[in-house]
């Protein structure tokens, strides 16, 4: 492949037209109209077809648009990782993807580690669905997915999970709230508003098991993906909501609610997935030392 003819290509994509293109690449319209046709001659379809005085990209060029978008992002992302002045220290790129079903709250106390490392560090950060990020893992995108359940083995990525920890829950309500509930916990959940995590979230998974148990029946009032978004409807007094006790003082002093009361039953467990059997990046050793030894020792 000419590689001088796919970046013309893109280009021209990217501006809708070669006259435009023609002046961000300090060319002529024929020039590149020239290059365009033998770019289309090698491939063997059309990329553009004309409509009115524009150029709009056929079913083909989508396609190959789609593909120079990615060639032309990772060589810009090898120049940034391999150019730097002489002397100066390599900053180390540390991808992480983190299921959205883990309070971001725990995820900046987990990720925090990675950045005091004796290498200067640039963390790039993507939120998503658990499988999806084991996806971008296993195509190498993502150095690292922390994430609070493990990795099935009937998911066909090889990955390996690290526990960095686990948490019991505890249950928040503002004082309004607290007010108009009846007896000790957790008898004071049946009938009282209730926040909930999404489908996704492991804990919650554990809930509705624990409230037959206990012969339960709250009204489920909310489900959220965004647990930051629980908690400011709770601080409001729309319903109790529960969160991992290890972030326990911070969510009291924070949103100005009460301890309700905990559950040892409801655990919330974090792990760190990586496609390293051992560890050797080390922005993944400071998290795993740190959540080990600090976050979750007690």
């Amino acid at each position: 492949m000419n590689f001088k003819h796919l970046r013309y290509f893109w280009v021209v994509a990217k501006a809708g037209g070669v006259m435009r293109a023609g002046e961000q690449l300090h060319t002529t319209p024929q020039t590149l109209s020239g290059q365009i046709k033998l770019f289309e001659d090698w491939i063997g379809h059309k990329l553009f077809r004309k409509v009115g005085r524009r150029l709009e990209l056929t079913e083909q060029g989508r396609v190959a648009l789609d593909y120079a978008e990615e060639i032309f992002a990772l060589g810009a992302a090898l120049e940034t990782a391999v150019r730097h002045k002489r002397g100066e220290r390599r900053t180390l790129d540390f991808r992480v993807g983190v299921a959205d079903s883990v309070a971001k709250s725990v995820v900046y106390q987990l990720l925090e580690p990675a950045l005091d490392g004796p290498e200067p560090v640039r963390m790039i950060c993507h939120e998503g669905k658990h499988d999806e990020l084991l996806a971008q893992l296993a195509l190498h995108r993502l150095d690292l997915v922390i994430a609070d359940e493990r990795v099935s083995s009937k998911v066909s990525v090889r990955a390996f999970n690290h526990s960095l920890g686990r948490s019991p829950m505890t249950f928040f309500c503002s004082t309004a709230l607290r007010g108009r509930l009846e007896g000790a916990f957790p008898q004071c959940l049946d009938g009282a508003p209730l926040l909930v995590q999404g489908s996704t979230s492991s804990v919650r998974r554990q809930l509705d098991p624990w409230l037959v148990r206990h012969r339960l029946r709250p009204r489920i009032v909310g489900e959220f993906d965004d647990t930051a978004l629980m908690n400011a409807f709770g601080r409001e007094g729309r319903g109790v909501f529960m969160s991992p006790s290890v972030l326990e003082a911070q969510i009291a002093a924070q949103y100005g609610v009460e301890v309700l009361g905990r559950s040892d039953e409801l655990v919330e467990e974090f792990f760190a997935i990586s496609v390293e059997r051992r560890i050797s990046h080390p922005s993944v050793a400071a998290i795993t030392r740190v959540a080990r030894s600090k976050l979750f020792h007690a």
